[in-house]
C-alpha cells in the first residue's frame, strides 16, 4: 500500500484560478491541474492507493463549506482512494464545535498553515486548536519551515515549532516538508527524535520553475540523500510519512525518489504506506 499523506485539490470551478495564482506567487511548476480527477489519474499511474487531501482555510467562514466537502469526499474513499482532512482557521472562536463536528463525522485530521493563515504556530490561537484536536483524537498536520511563496517569513520556524510542541505536546502531530522546509539543519539538530511525524513533501526533489519563470539554485534546496537518511535514522523511520504536495510535485517521481533514497525494502514499505496507515487507522498488508 502507498499512501500520499500530503495532497491538495480544489473544486473544478475554482481549480484553474487557484492553481494559476499559486503558481504565479511561488514560481513553481504544477504537475496537475488541481482537480480530484487529475489526482486520481496520477494515483493510478504512480501506484498510490490513498491520497490525503489537505484543505487550507484562509478566511474565517470558509470552513463550513470546506468541511462539508471533506465529509462528502470521505463517504466515497473506498471507491476513490481520496481521504480528506478538515480545515479550521486560528481565528475561529467556535473551534471546539468545529473540531467536535469533524471528529463526530469521521474526519481523521485537520490541516493548518501558519503562513497562509498569517498567524505564528506558537500563537495561543493555534495552541488551543491543537490541544482540542488532540482531545478529539485527531491528527494535525501543519506547514513547517519557510514557504516558497513567502520567502523569509517566520510563521512556522523550527524555533516557533519547538515552543508549540513544548507547550502542547500533541500525540498525533505531523510536520510537513521533513520538519521544516529550508530549515533542515535545524530540523536535524532540534526536531529529529521528538514525538512528531515528518512528511517528505517538497523535500527530496528540486522545485521546478513554472513556465516563463526562473528559480535560482538557492531557491530550490532539496534535502541531500545523505541528510535525508541522517534525519530518518535520528528521528526513527516509523515516524516518516510519504507526502508529495501534489499538484506541486509528481507522485510517480516522488515514489521513485523514496525508492532510490537508500532506505531498505522494509523502511520503504513503512514510509510509503505502513506508517500512514497506522496513523490513519487503516488496515495495511504487504
Amino acid at each position: 500500500m502507498i499512501i500520499d499523506f500530503h495532497t491538495h485539490t480544489f473544486p473544478e470551478e475554482l481549480a484553474g484560478r487557484a492553481i494559476g495564482k499559486l503558481a504565479a506567487s511561488s514560481r513553481a511548476k504544477n504537475y496537475l491541474d488541481g482537480t480530484a480527477g487529475a489526482l486520481r489519474a496520477s494515483m493510478k499511474e504512480a501506484g498510490v492507493d490513498y491520497s490525503v487531501l489537505l484543505p487550507v482555510v484562509t478566511r474565517t467562514g470558509q470552513q463550513e463549506d470546506i468541511n462539508r466537502a471533506a465529509i462528502e469526499t470521505n463517504r466515497h474513499s473506498g471507491e476513490t482512494g481520496l481521504i480528506s482532512f478538515g480545515g479550521i482557521h486560528p481565528e475561529n472562536e467556535d473551534y471546539r464545535e468545529i473540531l467536535r463536528f469533524l471528529a463526530g463525522n469521521g474526519v481523521k485530521g485537520i490541516k493548518i498553515h501558519p503562513v497562509f493563515q498569517r498567524v505564528p504556530i506558537d500563537d495561543i490561537r493555534y495552541l488551543r486548536i491543537i490541544e482540542c484536536a488532540d482531545e478529539n483524537d485527531m491528527v494535525v498536520i501543519t506547514h513547517a519551515g519557510y514557504d516558497i511563496g513567502f520567502p523569509g517569513e517566520d510563521f512556522s520556524s523550527v524555533e516557533r515549532m519547538e515552543r508549540m510542541l513544548d507547550a502542547v505536546k500533541p500525540r498525533k502531530f505531523v510536520l510537513a516538508h521533513m520538519g521544516g522546509w529550508d530549515c533542515w539543519e535545524e530540523v536535524e539538530e532540534r526536531i529529529a527524535g521528538r514525538d512528531v511525524w515528518l512528511d517528505t513533501a517538497f523535500s527530496l526533489l528540486p522545485i521546478e520553475a513554472a513556465p516563463g519563470t526562473v528559480r535560482g539554485p538557492e531557491e530550490n534546496p532539496p534535502l541531500s540523500r545523505e541528510q535525508f537518511l541522517r534525519v530518518v535514522r535520528r528521528h526513527g523511520v516509523e515516524r516518516i510519512l510519504f507526502g508529495t504536495d501534489s499538484p506541486w510535485s509528481g507522485q510517480r517521481e516522488m515514489v521513485a525518489a523514496v525508492r532510490g533514497s537508500g532506505l531498505d525494502a522494509g523502511e520503504q514499505a513503512a514510509v510509503l504506506g505502513g506508517n500512514g496507515a497506522a496513523l490513519l487507522g487503516l488496515r495495511c498488508s504487504f
